[in-house]
C-alpha cells in the first residue's frame, strides 16, 4: 500500500509504458512461429528469414543510443509514438510480403527502428525518471514483468489464427495488437512534464552527446556489462527465432512452440519482479553475470536430451524467469552509474553490443543449420560464451565498484 501511494501521481505513465512495452516485446518475441509457414509459402530459405530478423536486431541495436538522444531533445512522447507508427507499418508490410525485400523491410528495418523507440531502453528509461530512487529498482521490476505478458497472448493468439486461416491471417491478428500501442505511447509520454532532479557529481548533466559517449565507454564496469550483454542477446534471439523451427524438426505438436513462447512470457513475470527486488538489495551487476550463468546451465541441459512437451515446457519456465530480469538490473545500474538524463542514450550505447549479439544468434543460427542441418553446433556455442561471459560479468562486478570518478555537471 506505501508503495501504490508513491506511485498513484504516475500510474498512468507507468501504465502506458507498460502495454507498451508488453505489445513492443511480446510481439517480436513471437515472430518465430510463422517463419516454417511462411517461408515455404513464399519461397525463402530459414536463413533468408533469419537474415530479415538479424537485421531488426541490428537496426534496434544501432538505433537505440540515437532514440535515446533524441528523447532529451524532443521528448519521449513524440520518439514513442513515431516507434509505434513503425510497428504497424512493419507488422502490415510482413503480413502482405510476396518476397525477401518485404520481409528485410518489414520485419527488419522498420520493427527494428520500432523497438528502438519502444523497447526496454526506452520504457525503463521512462519508468526510471517517474519514480523516486528510493523504490526504482522494484518499480523497474514490476514495468519490466508487465511488459512481460505480451508473448503470454500474443504467441498462443497468432498460433491460433494461423491454424485456423493461414499465416498472413496471424501476422493480421499481431496489426490489430500492435494498434494500442499508439494509445499507450501517448500516455506514457506524460513523463516529459516531470522535472528532472539536480545531477549529483558523479552524475551527467547538462553536456554533449559526445561526452557522454566518452564518459561512458572510459568506465570499465559499463565496458564488461556491455560485452557480457552480447551473449545475453545471442541467447534468447536464437531461442525466439529458431526454437519454434526446432521443435518442428524434433516432430512435436506445432501449439507447443507458441506454447513455450507464452511460458516464457508468464515466467518472465516472476522473475523481472524478483530481480527487480533483488537490485535494490544486491550487485545488479553480478545478479546479471548470474542469469547469463544458468540460463547457460539451462541451455546444456535442454538441447542434450530428447525434447518432450514437459520437459520443453519446463525449459520455457525456467528461461523465462531469467529472460527479462536483466532489463530491471542493466536500466539500474545505468542509472547508478550516469544519472538519468542520458540514461536512453547510454543504454542504448549498451544494447548496441547486445544485438550484435542477436545478430548472431538469429542469422548465425540460421546458417549453421542451413550448413550442417543440425542445431547442436548453435546451442554448444551459446552454452559456452554464455558461460564465459557470466563468469567474467560476476568476477569483475565483485572487484571493481561501478560508479564512475566524480564528474561535473557542464
Amino acid at each position: 500500500m506505501a508503495l501504490l501511494r508513491v506511485l498513484r501521481p504516475t500510474l498512468p505513465i507507468l501504465i502506458g509504458a507498460s502495454l507498451m512495452l508488453t505489445l513492443s516485446m511480446g510481439l517480436r518475441q513471437s515472430l518465430g512461429i510463422f517463419m516454417q509457414p511462411l517461408t515455404r509459402d513464399i519461397g525463402i530459405s530459414v536463413s533468408d528469414f533469419t537474415l530479415a530478423v538479424a537485421v531488426q536486431n541490428l537496426a534496434w541495436g544501432f538505433l537505440q543510443p540515437v532514440a535515446g538522444a533524441l528523447t532529451v531533445r524532443h521528448g519521449f512522447r513524440a520518439i514513442m509514438v513515431i516507434g509505434s507508427l513503425f510497428y504497424c507499418a512493419g507488422l502490415v508490410l510482413l503480413a502482405t510480403a510476396h518476397g525477401m525485400i518485404s520481409v528485410t523491410i518489414g520485419a527488419g528495418v522498420l520493427i527494428g527502428a520500432s523497438l528502438a523507440c519502444t523497447a526496454t531502453g526506452i520504457g525503463m528509461s521512462v519508468t526510471t525518471r517517474a519514480v523516486p530512487e528510493s523504490v526504482r529498482s522494484t518499480v523497474l521490476g514490476i514495468v519490466s514483468a508487465a511488459g512481460s505478458l505480451g508473448a503470454l497472448v500474443s504467441a498462443p493468439l497468432g498460433q491460433m489464427l494461423m491454424d485456423g486461416f493461414g499465416w498472413r491471417a496471424g501476422l493480421a491478428g499481431f496489426v490489430v495488437l500492435s494498434l494500442l500501442m499508439l494509445p499507450a505511447s501517448w500516455y506514457a509520454g506524460r513523463v516529459d512534464k516531470i522535472p528532472l532532479p539536480k545531477p549529483s557529481a558523479n552524475e551527467l548533466g547538462a553536456v554533449s552527446p559526445f561526452t557522454v559517449v566518452k564518459t561512458a565507454y572510459s568506465n570499465m564496469s559499463f565496458v564488461v556489462m556491455s560485452v557480457a550483454f552480447m551473449v545475453c542477446g545471442m541467447q534468447l534471439v536464437f531461442l525466439t527465432t529458431h526454437l519454434p523451427s526446432y521443435l518442428t524438426i524434433c516432430g512435436m505438436d506445432p501449439m507447443l512452440s507458441a506454447q513455450t513462447l507464452g511460458m516464457i512470457g508468464g515466467f518472465n513475470v516472476l522473475g523481472s519482479l524478483f530481480f527487480g527486488w533483488a537490485g535494490q538489495r544486491w550487485n545488479k551487476l553480478a545478479l546479471l553475470g548470474l542469469i547469463y550463468v544458468l540460463r547457460s546451465l539451462t541451455l546444456a541441459w535442454y538441447f542434450m536430451l530428447p525434447p518432450t512437451p514437459g520437459s520443453t515446457l519446463l525449459f520455457g519456465a525456467i528461461m523465462g524467469f531469467l529472460w527479462l530480469g536483466v532489463s530491471p538490473l542493466a536500466a539500474g545500474a545505468v542509472a547508478e552509474m550516469f544519472g538519468i538524463r542520458w540514461q536512453a542514450m547510454i543504454q542504448g550505447l549498451s544494447f548496441m553490443v547486445h544485438q550484435l549479439g542477436s545478430f548472431l544468434g538469429a542469422f548465425g543460427g540460421g546458417l549453421l543449420y542451413d550448413a550442417s542441418g543440425s542445431y547442436d553446433m548453435a546451442w554448444r556455442l551459446g552454452v559456452a560464451l554464455g558461460l564465459t561471459g557470466g563468469v567474467v560479468q560476476i568476477t569483475f562486478a565483485l572487484i571493481r565498484p561501478s560508479r564512475p570518478p566524480a564528474l561535473r555537471a557542464a
